[in-house]
C-alpha cells in the first residue's frame, strides 16, 4: 500500500532533529506497536544527536531485549550500541518502564515529611489506590513525565502512552483521579478525623453521623476508617493532585510537545486514530501526525486480484494455452513460473507420462495394475494418470501461488479503502507509514529499520 497523492508525508527527521522538540508523545489504541515506534524513534533521535529518554508503559521484555538491556524499571538506564551520526556527533538513549506504585510513592515521599509519608504509604486505602485504581497509571505516567522534564539530563523525551480500553484514557484519566481526590465527597470522608474533640462533636450534627454510618454500612466501618486516615495524613497535599494534572495537561499543549498517533491500516484503529485527531483538536494539542504500522504490499502489485484469481482457475481446470486469448496472464519472465504463453504451441507430453487406454478386460491383471508406459499404436489417446498421492506438479504449485497473491491483493485494497477514507476526513494529517514485518523486533537493527521507513517519507520530499 502507498500514500495517495492527497496525504502529506510525514516528516520524522526534521521532527526529532528541532531541538524545540521536546516531548513527543505515541498514542493510540492498544496492540498497534506504540512502543515498537517509540523505541524506534528514540534509537534514530540519539543517533542523530540528540540526548533521548524513551518512557514505556509496556511490560513486555522483548522491548528491554531489542535494546539490549535485561530488564526495564522505574530507573532511566542507559543503552549501549548508539551508533555516531554521519558527522560525528553522538547522543545517548536512555530506557524505562513505568512502575505505577513506585512512581507514586515517590510523590508521596516529595511532598510530606517522613512520618507522615510511612503513615500514608502504610495505609491500605493508598496501598489498593496507588497499585491499581482507576486512572492511576495514567496519573502516574504524567506524572513521571513531569518529572523527566524538571530535569535536564535529556532534550527528547518520548512517551509511550499506557494500553487502553480507549485511547481517550490518556488524556481523561488523570484529570479524573485528581478530581476524585481532591473533590468534596473525599474532603467530607475527612472531616471526623479533623475535627475532633468537642468543636467537631458540635459541628458533626445528626446529618452528618447519619451520613458516615450509612457509608461505613455501604463501604464497611475498616475501609472508610482507612479512607479517612489516608486523607487526613495527606491532607497538606491536597490541591496537588488536581494542580499537578493541569500542570502536566498544560504542558502537552506546550509547542515543545508533538503527538504522534499510532494505528494499523484496520477500520477500528483508524477509527479510534480519527476520533483521537479529533480530540487533541480540541484540546489545541499539537499533532504532529499519524504513523501507519503492519502495512502491507507487494513487489507485483500490478498484477490484480482478479487476474491472479482467473489464472490459477485456469491452472486447475487444465485449459490448455490455445484456449487463452491475449498475451497470456502470468509473465514467466525472470524465472517465475505461470501460465504458457497465448501464442506458443503447448508443448507434447512427454512419451513416459503417457498409459494405454483403458481396457476393462486388463483391469484385474497385475501388469496393468501399475502405472507403467506400454507401447501404444496411433489409435489410442493419450491420457495422463494422476496418483492421489503423488507430489504436487508445477501448476498445482503456481496456482496456490496465484490464489495466494490474490488473497494478498485483496488485503491491500481492504488497507487502501479504509486508509483513503481517513485521509478524507483529515487530509490535514501527515502519514509515515511502516511495513508489516514477519516478526517481533528483536535487536537494535530492527528499531533502525523501522525508524528507516518512518523517515522514508520525509526523505521523498527532500528529494524532490
Amino acid at each position: 500500500m502507498t500514500l495517495d497523492a492527497s496525504a502529506t508525508p510525514l516528516e520524522v527527521d526534521p521532527l526529532i532533529d528541532d531541538p524545540a522538540t521536546r516531548i513527543i508523545v505515541c498514542c493510540g489504541s492498544g496492540g498497534v506497536g506504540k512502543t515498537t515506534t517509540a523505541a524506534a524513534l528514540g534509537v534514530r533521535a540519539a543517533e542523530r544527536g540528540r540526548r533521548v529518554v524513551v518512557l514505556t508503559i509496556d511490560p513486555a521484555r522483548r522491548l528491554a531485549q531489542s535494546l539490549g538491556i535485561d530488564s526495564l524499571d522505574n530507573t532511566p538506564r542507559r543503552v549501549k550500541g548508539i551508533e555516531g551520526n554521519v558527522d560525528g556527533s553522538s547522543g545517548e538513549l536512555h530506557a524505562m518502564m513505568l512502575d505505577m506504585k513506585r512512581t507514586f510513592d515517590e510523590f508521596v515521599e516529595a511532598h510530606a515529611d517522613a512520618e507522615r509519608a510511612q503513615a500514608i504509604l502504610n495505609n491500605p486505602f493508598y496501598q489498593s489506590l496507588s497499585a491499581g485504581f482507576a486512572g492511576t497509571q495514567e496519573y502516574m505516567a504524567m506524572e513521571k513525565l513531569g518529572q523527566l522534564r524538571a530535569r535536564d539530563e535529556w532534550d527528547l523525551i518520548i512517551v509511550d502512552t499506557p494500553p487502553s480500553r480507549s485511547a481517550l484514557d490518556f488524556l481523561d484519566a488523570p484529570k479524573r483521579l485528581g478530581s476524585f481526590l481532591d473533590g468534596t465527597f473525599i474532603k467530607l470522608l475527612v472531616t471526623p478525623a479533623k475535627m475532633g474533640g468537642r468543636a467537631g462533636m458540635k459541628f458533626l450534627n445528626v446529618g452528618m453521623t447519619m451520613m458516615t454510618g450509612t457509608l461505613g454500612k455501604l463501604l464497611g466501618g475498616q475501609l472508610l476508617r482507612d479512607v479517612q486516615t489516608f486523607v487526613s495524613a495527606m491532607d497538606t497535599m491536597f490541591g496537588g493532585f488536581r494542580t499537578r494534572a493541569d500542570a502536566t495537561y498544560r504542558l502537552l499543549q506546550a509547542p515543545g510537545t508533538a503527538f504522534l498517533v499510532v494505528a494499523a491500516p484496520e477500520r477500528d484503529a483508524l477509527r479510534e486514530a480519527a476520533y483521537f485527531v479529533e480530540r487533541l483538536a480540541e484540546e489545541e494539542m499539537p499533532l504532529a501526525g499519524l504513523v501507519l504500522n503492519r502495512v502491507h504490499g507487494s513487489r507485483a502489485a500490478q498484477f490484480s486480484a482478479e487476474r491472479a484469481l482467473a489464472a490459477a482457475e485456469i491452472l486447475a481446470s487444465g485449459i490448455t494455452s490455445e484456449n487463452i486469448d491475449g498475451e497470456g496472464i502470468v509473465d514467466q519472465g525472470g524465472g517465475k513460473t505461470g501460465v504458457r504463453e497465448a501464442s506458443g504451441a503447448s508443448p507434447e507430453p512427454p512419451p513416459e507420462s503417457h498409459t494405454p487406454a483403458h481396457n476393462p478386460e486388463q483391469d484385474n491383471t497385475p501388469e496393468h495394475t501399475a502405472h507403467t508406459a506400454q507401447p501404444m499404436d496411433d489409435a489410442h489417446v493419450p491420457q495422463k494418470v494422476v496418483s492421489t498421492t503423488a507430489d504436487p506438479t508445477a501448476e498445482q504449485l503456481t496456482a496456490g501461488l496465484l490464489r495466494l497473491h490474490a488473497e494478498r491483493m485483496q488485503v491491500l485494497a481492504r488497507e487502501q479503502r479504509t486508509r483513503d477514507r481517513f485521509t478524507a476526513l483529515h487530509p490535514e494529517v501527515a502519514v509515515a507509514e511502516v511495513s508489516a514485518l514477519p516478526g517481533d523486533v528483536h535487536d537494535l537493527a530492527g528499531l533502525r529499520a523501522i525508524g528507516d521507513q518512518l523517515a522514508a517519507a520525509g526523505d521523498s520530499i527532500a528529494g524532490q
